[in-house]
């Protein structure tokens, strides 16, 4: 005969604690009350009609076709209407103040900021030897080997090694200052001399520099780190209380 488990209020605090989930859950409640406590000081208000196609576009995203499938959805959550709700609530009042404080900034901080955006395709080759980079670099000018042949035998990880030390897009903000000036100032395709650096001596050929463009994915980007920005400031302004139970 099988027995009960209870599962109690309890017993799901001290799982999130026992899984060192708390840091995780804590930040997800502080930028639910920012959020919350901005938007209603800010006079935000919701039209029972956006409200209505938000639930909408939850459950369709969930493929809650039918009133059965939401409700057995809500009780594999352990949910109850209410908590749906305010789901919704949430989910598009957090859209709403976004498009408040952030949308009409994206354009200026890109401007301001294009340089930082300018991309390079390259491809490199981290080195614990200088002398060996010096080396590397001169065979390579010289005809004597390919740079793809050095990094077949001299780049240690596996997946890099048979990229040939492909690095994709990096953005110039993602590069460290001594790197970022020698490859900016390159005129594609070029293979740099090699660059001392805190992690070792970089050789790097660069394929290509791309000039920034605002398209859809980097207007994103851009207005999500906004918003990340902004939300970490407030953050700072407020005092956190936890009240949890030790036992």
């Amino acid at each position: 005969m099988s027995q009960a488990i209870r599962i109690t209020h309890e017993d799901i605090i001290q799982e999130i604690k026992l899984s060192c989930k708390v840091p995780e859950i804590m930040k997800k409640i502080i930028i639910r009350k920012i959020i919350l406590n901005y938007a209603a000081t800010s006079g935000i208000e919701l039209a029972n009609e956006e409200l209505q196609k938000r639930a909408d576009k939850i459950r369709f995203l969930n493929k809650l076709i039918t009133a059965n499938d939401t409700w057995s959805w809500l009780e594999k959550h352990s949910l109850s209407l209410d908590d749906f709700e305010q789901i919704v609530y949430i989910n598009l009042i957090e859209e709403k103040l976004f498009q408040y404080l952030i949308a009409e900034k994206v354009d200026p901080y890109f401007f301001e900021h294009q340089l930082d955006y300018t991309g390079v395709v390259m491809y490199e080759i981290l080195l614990n030897d200088e002398d060996l980079a010096v080396e590397l670099y001169y065979a390579i000018k010289e005809g004597e080997m390919s740079f793809y042949d050095a990094a077949h035998q001299y780049i240690e990880d596996t997946e890099l090694r048979r990229k040939c030390g492909y690095q994709e897009k990096v953005n110039r903000k993602d590069l460290k200052p001594e790197i970022s000036a020698a490859v900016f100032a390159a005129k594609p395709p070029q293979l740099l001399k090699p660059i001392v650096a805190a992690k070792g001596v970089h050789l790097i050929l660069v394929e290509e520099i791309i000039q920034p463009q605002l398209d859809n994915e980097l207007r994103q980007k851009i207005a999500s780190d906004l918003f990340s920005e902004w939300l970490k400031q407030q953050s700072a302004e407020f005092e956190i209380v936890k009240h949890l139970d030790s036992k």
